[in-house]
């Protein structure tokens, strides 16, 4: 049991669909803890230390936070089928954190003109709808993610798929590079969330050959998931024991040291900061051990890419 790979998530995130179809690609069975859409997230703050964002990956009393690092768990966890194919693996990396920002951004911004937030949260109390835009206010606050403006958003957006449908017609196999891969799905979760709504589906069903990649990357499924209260996943994480530590060596390229009191934090949006110790800093990954009294003693585990460390 304190092996078994829990994401904590809710239906509607897009990061979180990222996660499930990586989990489906890899053919895993999992835990799923489904957590608020807005603060306050007692339970999964009670893992992360403060980390807000969806979703989140626990392996035991390992927390991994942000999807790209929970990509290379997964990889870690089943190496087949890949999610980052041999001699693709720069491409397939750069182009994800590419969508993960760009074309993220600029789908959110179109999910959240008006008129679509209106058919997305109709059916909610008034109360409700002003809550869940003030989180996502929060949210955006102090980061570095731009805003953009629904023109520029709907003129960025006619760009995309342009170039999507180019690569689509230029490709002998039936995913972005040939085989699917990590790309596929940073790319697809943007568009899932634009389809997921009626106001800005045609955004995404507009192209015969970009509706028919997608429905391909979709088709992957979730994996085999099993439903698990919030309760059940902090027990696991205190009876569990940490993972031990990679065995690449501690070297970071500003001086912090094993051991250091820091906090790390996010850089483009939900910027909360997390306060630990700093057990390793590798290429990829940053790791923080804390301790909670509802979770124990956990290892917090962040991707070095997007994210800022500072000394405490």
């Amino acid at each position: 049991m304190h092996n078994t790979l829990i994401l904590h998530h809710y239906p509607e995130s897009p990061f979180a669909e990222k996660a499930r179809l990586m989990l489906g690609f890899k053919q895993l069975s999992w835990g799923s803890v489904y957590i608020p859409r807005i603060m306050p997230k007692p339970d999964l703050t009670a893992l992360t230390g403060g980390y807000r964002k969806t979703p989140v990956l626990q392996v035991g009393a390992d927390i991994y936070c942000d999807t790209a690092l929970i990509a290379r768990r997964l990889e870690a966890e089943k190496a087949a089928p890949t999610l980052f194919p041999e001699g693709k693996e720069l491409v397939v990396s750069a182009f994800a954190q590419w969508a993960d920002s760009l074309v993220f951004q600029t789908a959110i911004t179109l999910g959240f003109q008006p008129q679509a937030l209106s058919a997305r949260l109709g059916s909610l109390p008034e109360a409700a709808v002003q809550a869940f835009v003030a989180d996502r206010a929060a949210l955006f606050k102090g980061g570095t993610a731009p805003r953009v403006s629904v023109e520029q958003a709907r003129s960025t957006w006619a760009v995309l798929m342009a170039r999507l449908e180019r690569q689509l017609a230029g490709e002998d196999g039936d995913f972005l590079f040939g085989a699917p891969s990590l790309a596929d799905f940073a790319l697809a979760h943007p568009l899932w969330f634009l389809k997921s709504n009626p106001v800005t589906a045609p955004l995404v069903d507009a192209s015969p050959s970009i509706r028919a990649w997608l429905a391909r990357v979709l088709d992957v499924g979730h994996g085999s998931a099993q439903r698990m209260d919030a309760q059940q996943a902090l027990e696991i994480a205190r009876q569990a024991e940490p993972a031990p530590l990679p065995a690449e060596a501690f070297a970071d390229p500003n001086g912090f040291q094993a051991g250091q009191r820091v906090s790390i934090r996010a850089e483009d949006y939900g910027v909360d900061p997390v306060q630990g110790e700093l057990l390793y800093a590798g290429a990829e990954e940053l790791i923080l051990r804390r301790e909670d009294e509802r979770a124990g003693l956990v290892h917090v585990h962040f991707p070095r890419l997007g994210f800022r460390i500072e000394a405490l």
